[in-house]
């Protein structure tokens, strides 16, 4: 019987957006649109929808009230809305809205994979967020959200965030620092952003320059003696982005998931 692949999605992933602004807001609805073309896709995917917005207990589980309320009512700083680089956009009530189903999706991401061993989310993976400031384009941190949500809704002992961004998961890292709950693995570039790192319970900095079989080498290392030694539902985000590319010298189908892992986060993998 062929795997049937849950995959989370809502159209407002993607809101009304500046053409001139740097963050490509319209990606998720494009990673959408390729995906209805893919024959396999097609074939095997089941699509899931989220809840309009999180309970604020899960949110606040993660981040300070004072910083999640100032957001939510469009009352961040000029200053703080600089940091997360949205600037203006901030107060609109479309990127409000879709920053609360990115962590509606994850929670229901991490939810599907602990039922049918995998799941995807078409956005997530706002590992800047830190608890009481966003940063890097990154508001609420839908995996630290996920992560403890599955903890105390779903019984979890352990969770895993293993991050494959071409930058260090310093938000999640921070949220996280001294939690015995929640593993951080942060495999990234380590001359690229942030400037100023957290410490993520274990990190890898990958040089400049990799290519694929290095990359993939450094992962299998690294992946089951982390599994070994904290038995988990993982959850892993996978960001193959022409940023990651130019930086790592990766190409675009060096993407491979660990069988070994339960769940797979831009998209969100559980």
């Amino acid at each position: 019987m062929r795997l049937r692949l849950p995959l989370v999605y809502h159209p407002h992933y993607s809101c009304t957006w500046p053409t001139t602004h740097r963050f490509p807001m319209g990606k998720f609805a494009d990673l959408h649109t390729f995906l209805q073309t893919q024959p396999s896709v097609l074939e095997t995917a089941t699509w899931h929808t989220p809840e309009e917005a999180p309970a604020h207990a899960w949110v606040e589980a993660v981040h300070a009230p004072a910083y999640y309320h100032s957001f939510i009512s469009g009352s961040l700083s000029d200053a703080e809305a600089r940091r997360i680089g949205f600037g203006a956009e901030m107060r609109r009530p479309e990127l409000i809205r879709r920053t609360l189903l990115e962590c509606s999706g994850t929670v229901l991401t991490a939810r599907l994979a602990l039922q049918h061993g995998i799941a995807c989310n078409l956005a997530g993976g706002t590992h800047h967020a830190h608890h009481d400031f966003g940063s890097g384009f990154t508001i609420l941190n839908d995996l630290a959200v996920a992560a403890k949500y599955m903890i105390s809704h779903e019984r979890l002992e352990r969770v895993a965030i293993v991050d494959l961004d071409v930058h260090q998961g310093d938000g999640t890292a921070s949220i996280f620092e001294g939690d015995m709950s929640v593993f951080t693995l942060s495999m990234h570039c380590g001359d690229n952003f942030p400037l100023r790192k957290s410490r993520s319970d274990l990190d890898i900095d990958v040089p400049a320059g990799t290519a694929d079989a290095d990359y993939l080498r450094m992962l299998s290392g690294a992946l089951p003696a982390m599994l070994a030694s904290f038995r988990c539902l993982s959850l892993v985000s996978f960001y193959y982005w022409s940023k990651s590319l130019k930086c790592m010298c990766m190409t675009p189908g060096s993407n491979h998931c660990s069988r070994r892992s339960r769940a797979g986060s831009r998209a969100s993998c559980m």
